[in-house]
């Protein structure tokens, strides 16, 4: 059960498990609502499941899984919860546009800001530069969602997701609220591990190339820096204990403490419901 995963939701927390989904949110009759799901991951196939493979396709059906959550949970948090949800087309354009926002914050914004910016024929220093500006970006980014009151509260069910992830590893669900709201297997640390990684990869793409061919570039090397971004986290939550990958996750792990927040008793029940329906 270690390759259980979690994401907060509106009122909510999604967990899912190789072959089960499950959706708690709470509704404004303070009801818990509870949505179970099958879920079979493409990576059963062999190819797709080989090591630096399945991370790429685990981010897809993370984002799609994650998008169609927070929807259900969009509809229940307001007492929809027999709608019908996205449809195909609502869904497709959702991820679309989620991921078109994200190659233009993190990879479009640094990249032009970094080329016209400053003048810089040393590629270490070009990457360097233009690594720190992403990290801006995103500290900045979280910061000023994190002042709005329902990003707070989806920050405190993201800390609940956490919570009962540890206690569970620790077998100890009697006593989630002790446990810590960080955890390593952690979207957030993801992230920063893309981030760290894209630096040094980037360092192989030549800067005589013009702006939007290095910005193909760094495209078309995204998904590869992805399947190592996986395996580190996968590896992270292996061997945490290990000092090589604390250093490694360190930063990662502060970052969670802008993306999370201590839970109440209420929340964490939400989140002890959906794992106990992922789990069984």
């Amino acid at each position: 059960m270690n390759d259980i995963g979690g994401q907060a939701v509106i009122e909510g927390v999604m967990f899912k498990s190789k072959d089960k989904i499950a959706v708690a949110v709470r509704n404004p009759k303070k009801e818990i609502v509870v949505k179970n799901e099958e879920f079979k991951s493409l990576t059963r196939r062999r190819v797709l499941g080989l090591p630096f493979v399945r991370g790429v396709i685990i981010l897809f059906e993370t984002l799609i899984v994650g998008m169609k959550a927070l929807n259900y949970s969009a509809n229940v948090s307001v007492e929809e919860e027999d709608g019908e949800g996205l449809g195909f087309w609502s869904v497709l354009f959702t991820f679309v546009f989620s991921i078109g926002l994200a190659l233009f914050l993190f990879k479009f914004v640094p990249l032009f800001l970094t080329d016209v910016l400053f003048d810089l024929e040393n590629k270490y220093w070009f990457n360097l530069t233009e690594g720190l500006l992403k990290i801006v970006i995103l500290v900045g980014y979280i910061y000023v969602i994190s002042l709005m009151p329902d990003v707070k509260r989806v920050f405190q069910y993201h800390g609940a997701e956490h919570k009962v992830i540890n206690a569970y590893e620790n077998k100890d669900l009697g006593n989630v609220k002790k446990y810590s709201r960080i955890h390593p297997r952690c979207g957030t640390s993801f992230i920063i591990f893309v981030l760290f990684l894209s630096i040094i990869v980037y360092m192989f793409v030549p800067l005589d190339y013009g702006f939007w061919a290095k910005l193909g570039f760094r495209i078309l090397l995204l998904p590869f820096i992805a399947g190592i971004a996986y395996e580190l986290i996968k590896l992270s939550g292996k061997y945490r204990k290990s000092k090589l990958l604390l250093g490694l996750i360190s930063p990662g792990l502060l970052l969670q403490r802008m993306t999370t927040r201590e839970p109440s008793e209420d929340q964490i029940e939400v989140a002890l419901k959906a794992f106990e329906n992922v789990k069984n």
